[in-house]
């Protein structure tokens, strides 16, 4: 019945028949299919309008990798997008099994599916299947691009892509040779950590990684500063058997360096040696140049020496870090000298020679050796760089010799040299200091005009000039200049614009920035802190800045000396004396050693306030901490002993100060003198005050007392008697040229001259 349902015709209709030319033949298929079909197959045979559609495209891999390897073979390929359509990744990697032994072939195939399939999703198996023909075929760099992939494509682990190209080796790869392309690519893609797993993984499986990948990784390791990781992956090499060579052994040299373990480096050699490798003018090269970059400048020159005696010539490497080291030391002339001997041993300098030379020598301030060395370096042939001028220029403006400076500036330029960043920057930070910040400015537009881009130093230069120039409305124009090319501020720019706005006394627009510092994800740091601190405390504003104190610290980070030193000198300046010293207690117990400088801000506090006594109880109390005062320290407290009239311990203070070496200064020496004066002990103002003043100093001061204490004004002759100036006269008869200074005074203010 089902059988005669399908082949039942429909009755004719009444439309027209259509021409023998138009009439549908049966498909055979269709019949054959019919006649073969069992009764439980029979449900899902195809509708009549099914059969119209066009057939299924499926295939079974293994009957499509059966047509593929026969059109290959029969060099039938006309239309290959017509089954690589239907291409499956284990398709590829069956076509590619059956073509183990014939690799022409299997190059065809992977040719015919990368240039038919470019958006083929590949599986690691049949991408590692393709690396291992093209490997076979030295096409390395089309292998890697392949091994890129699998190392980019997400969701795959070392795991599965070392496994897939080692299950590819048993249909006929060559592993050696793809796993050290792997390893290659890991370094050369910058994954070195996810290199180093795949080296390990390779290795616990038996393979055996090329040396060169071996060096390359290695080498990669050290250079991002992953030594610890570098040496366990030199285990790995060695435990597998793998032949060092002297490259393995020069990065492993360099490691030690890296880390500062030198002292190891003689025993890893030995160890290298019993393998036969030896070490070259590199490995020489390395040591030298680590010894002198820690200032180990003998040990250095040592090394040369064992160099000459194994027959290598330094090179202009080993002359250079010799230089670098020596200038290091602060050996400028044996430096030099160096010069001599490489031009003697047939070695030229270069720009790197000349330039370490020019740095060490503007750090000297030495000018006219400056510019002697510039000019040799165009006499022996080398041409000055951008370096060169910039040290040249540095050292110049650095001694004050602007109109030399900017002739260095314009010659660079003449020589076709274009200032970069650095050189301009150099130039406008000399105008900033100098309250030349118009010029620095003009300075800035050029730099533009030449298209140099100006960094976030630059920026930080120019606002540091305007906000000493107390330009600041200026400044803050910068600063939104900055936000519009893409400079982002840094901890400099906040603090120096917060404290331009502090010592301007707007504490809100330095409190708005301090707010917009944080809303940048810029933690602010101690010295933005102890900035606005400092802003608070100069205006009087002890409560916010305590509040500003309170919040650093509830931020993490503990007050440093300065912090103490800003928030003691504010509290003296007001007069919270008590509240000053507590904080000085507190530093001490934290372990923070007072500066010299709080210390005498404590004094003065003390002092201010008319507590002689507790200052001097302080005085005692730092000379006990080992903190050795100074000058102002003794004249503080001398001041304040002239100031409660307790002349003895002013005097005996002068006598301890000056035992130590310390002078008073004139202003000590002036309130001292008016305090014997006051008191009428004329003779001890006298032994006082002419160890610290000239003898026209000490009349000038005298007289001026007696002025003041007898109420004399210049011009009258009242209340001043003649029987005290006579005195005077006649006491300090010895002092010839403070009689005349004294008799010259008494003529104009007197009724009559004195004998």
């Amino acid at each position: 019945m089902p059988i005669r349902r399908l082949l039942r015709r429909k009755p004719p209709s009444n439309r027209s028949l259509p021409g023998r030319d138009h009439l549908h033949r049966p498909n055979p298929r269709l019949i054959r299919g019919v006649s073969t079909l069992q009764p439980s197959e029979l449900a899902a045979a195809p509708t009549s309008e099914q059969s119209r559609s066009p057939p299924s495209t499926a295939m079974p891999d293994s009957l499509l990798a059966e047509k593929i390897l026969f059109d290959l073979k029969q060099g039938n390929v006309r239309d290959p997008r017509s089954y690589f359509s239907r291409l499956s990744p284990p398709a590829v990697v069956e076509v590619l099994r059956r073509y183990r032994d014939d690799l022409r072939a299997a190059l065809k195939f992977v040719d015919l599916v990368s240039s038919n399939c470019p958006g083929f999703k590949h599986s690691p198996e049949s991408l590692s299947a393709m690396v291992h023909v093209l490997v076979r075929g030295r096409r390395s760099s089309e292998a890697q691009g392949l091994i890129l992939r699998m190392v980019r494509k997400s969701g795959v682990s070392r795991a599965e892509i070392v496994d897939s190209l080692i299950d590819a080796c048993r249909d006929g790869g060559s592993s050696r040779a793809v796993f050290s392309l792997l390893i290659r690519t890991y370094v050369q893609a910058r994954k070195l950590r996810e290199g180093a797993e795949a080296f390990r993984l390779s290795g616990s499986k038996g393979i055996r990684v090329l040396i060169g990948s071996c060096n390359g990784l290695l080498g990669g390791l050290v250079k991002a500063g992953w030594v610890d990781l570098a040496w366990e992956v030199y285990g790995e090499v060695v435990r597998s058997g793998v032949q060092v060579d002297v490259y393995t052994l020069n990065i492993m040299v360099n490691a030690l360096c890296k880390d500062r373990k030198m002292n190891e480096v003689k025993s890893f050699l030995l160890d290298l040696e019993e393998k036969g490798v030896f070490p070259d003018i590199v490995t020489y090269n390395t040591l030298i140049n680590a010894h002198c970059r820690e200032g180990l400048v003998d040990e250095a020159f040592g090394l040369v020496d064992s160099m000459l005696e194994k027959g290598m010539k330094p090179s202009l490497y080993t002359y250079n870090s010799l230089i670098n080291g020596l200038c290091r030391n602060g050996e400028y002339t044996r430096a030099r000298e160096m010069l001599d001997e490489m031009s003697e041993k047939g070695v030229s300098p270069d720009n790197a020679s000349f330039n370490t030379l020019l740095v060490e020598i503007g750090r000297k301030g030495n000018t006219v050796e400056a510019e002697k060395i510039f000019e040799e370096m165009s006499l022996r042939g080398v041409v000055p760089d951008l370096v060169s001028y910039s040290s040249i220029i540095g050292v110049l403006l650095r001694c004050h010799n602007l109109d030399q400076a900017l002739m260095y500036f314009r010659r660079m330029k003449s020589a076709g040299l274009v200032p970069d960043g650095v050189i301009y920057t150099i130039l406008i930070d000399w105008y900033c200091k100098n309250g030349l910040v118009s010029e620095a400015l003009r300075l800035r537009d050029e730099m533009l005009e030449q298209g140099c881009f100006m960094d976030v130093v630059t920026f930080n230069t120019i606002l540091n000039g305007l906000c000493k120039d107390k330009m600041l409305a200026e400044a803050d124009q910068l600063f939104c200049e900055m936000d519009e090319r893409g400079v982002f501020p840094d901890f400099c720019t906040f603090t120096t614009l917060i404290n331009g706005h502090c010592k301007d006394g707007n504490m809100n627009k330095a409190m708005s920035l301090f707010e917009t510092m944080s809303q940048r994800n810029l933690k602010p740091d101690i010295v933005a802190y102890n900035t606005l601190i400092d802003g608070f405390c100069k205006a009087g504003e002890m409560e916010k800045a305590y509040q500003i104190w309170d919040d650093m610290i509830n931020s993490g980070i503990i007050p440093n000396h300065i912090s103490y030193s800003i928030l003691i000198n504010g509290f003296c300046s007001t007069g919270a004396v008590a509240e000053a010293f507590r904080l000085w207690d507190e530093m001490v117990k934290r372990g923070i050693r007072p500066s010299l400088i709080v210390c005498n801000t404590i004094l003065k506090g003390f002092c201010r306030s008319r507590d002689v006594s507790k200052a001097d109880e302080f005085f005692s109390k730092m000379v006990a901490k080992g903190i050795l005062p100074d000058s102002i320290a003794y004249n503080t407290l001398v001041n304040g002993f002239v100031r409660i009239e307790d002349m003895d311990k002013a005097a005996e203070l002068v006598n301890k100060m000056e035992n130590k070496g310390l002078m008073a200064d004139v202003y000590t020496y002036n309130v001292i003198l008016g305090g014997f004066c006051r008191q009428g002990r004329m003779q001890e103002a006298e032994l006082i005050s002419f160890r610290g003043l000239s003898r026209t100093t000490f009349w000038v001061i005298l007289l001026e007392e007696i002025r003041f204490l007898h109420g004399w004004k210049c011009g009258s002759r009242n209340k001043m008697t003649e029987t005290t100036l006579g005195y005077l006269v006649k006491k300090l008869p010895m002092y010839q040229e403070g009689r005349e200074e004294l008799r010259s005074w008494v003529w104009c203010n007197s009724k009559k001259p004195y004998e």
